[in-house]
């Protein structure tokens, strides 16, 4: 599947932007598009109409960012749509796709996730959404159906995305599973405009797209957003209801990878963790016993 075209996002917002919300008259007359025509939106951005539909139809390989600040004005788009637009823009001028070699979360990231404890649930996400590391408690709260040592091995991480559109578990566990699946989308997209070559991006697009007729939907909207914070309604198969916010820490030695850490928003919630926190702790204390037990020194 190819990623998002320069053309298409502006076509896709275009259309979203009535002749009233920018101050236009129609005096009436009979409209055959559903937002702005393409000449309506070239005059108002201060280009030649023939210039914005080249741009339009993928024509044009270039446009300044004085252009696409002017368009991102008129399509009234906020300051993560602008972005990615110039990420499109730049697109326009990048090589065919490429296959990204697996991810590997960087050391300081692993650290911080460890010491953050089994208290407080964290996920480690890729590129992609790819689970590259998680504590047990994360594990537990967001995913205790799949493997716990499975984000080890690249060909087995499991995929937020895939487990979002396409596994029935993960689904019914989300009360607010609507709103968060839009932002998911939406947070795909810009992605893919930040990584326009990414192979195994587009693949997961695709695939997504074929087998998921909510995300298609959703994909077809076109919204860009970024997600950093935000709130995540459980029904938990073990702790019952659970009210938490996910809270992204962006790593400056690999932006592209977030530690996502989950806090709950009211006491229920939080005795909740608390429990899930006991469980996973009784679960594997075995281990833990067995383990220390195997460095133990002699004794005499």
């Amino acid at each position: 599947m190819e990623l998002e075209s320069l053309g298409a996002y502006l076509k896709n917002r275009r259309d979203r932007v009535t002749p009233a919300d920018v101050g236009l008259r129609t005096y009436g007359t009979t409209r055959r598009v559903p937002g702005l025509r393409r000449e309506e939106l070239a005059q108002l951005a201060g280009v030649s109409a023939g210039y914005y539909t080249r741009l339009e139809q993928g024509q044009s390989c270039t446009a300044s960012q004085q252009v696409l600040d002017a368009l991102a004005g008129v399509l009234q788009l906020d300051a993560v749509e602008t972005t990615h637009l110039h990420n499109l823009a730049r697109r326009a001028t990048t090589s065919r796709l490429v296959r990204p070699r697996p991810e590997k979360p960087h050391r300081r990231v692993l650290a911080l996730l460890a010491s953050l404890g089994e208290a407080t649930p964290a996920v480690v996400l890729g590129r992609r959404g790819d689970v590259l590391a998680w504590n047990r408690t994360g594990h537990a709260l967001v995913a205790e159906h799949t493997d716990f040592d499975a984000p080890q091995d690249p060909a087995r991480r499991p995929s937020v995305p895939r487990m979002f559109f396409l596994d029935a578990l993960t689904r019914d566990l989300y009360s607010n599973w609507a709103e968060l699946a839009r932002i998911h989308v939406a947070y795909l997209r810009l992605t893919a405009g930040r990584h326009p070559t990414d192979a195994r991006l587009a693949e997961l697009i695709g695939e997504l797209a074929m087998r998921s007729p909510d995300f298609a939907k959703l994909w077809a909207k076109g919204d860009v957003a970024d997600c950093t914070v935000g709130t995540m309604r459980l029904q938990h198969p073990t702790v019952g209801g659970v009210d938490i916010d996910y809270q992204v820490w962006l790593q400056p030695e690999s932006p592209d990878h977030r530690l996502e850490v989950y806090t709950p928003n009211d006491t229920t919630s939080a005795d909740a963790l608390r429990l899930l926190a006991g469980q996973v702790a009784d679960r594997h204390r075995p281990e833990a016993e067995a383990a220390a037990s195997d460095v133990a020194p002699d004794r005499f």
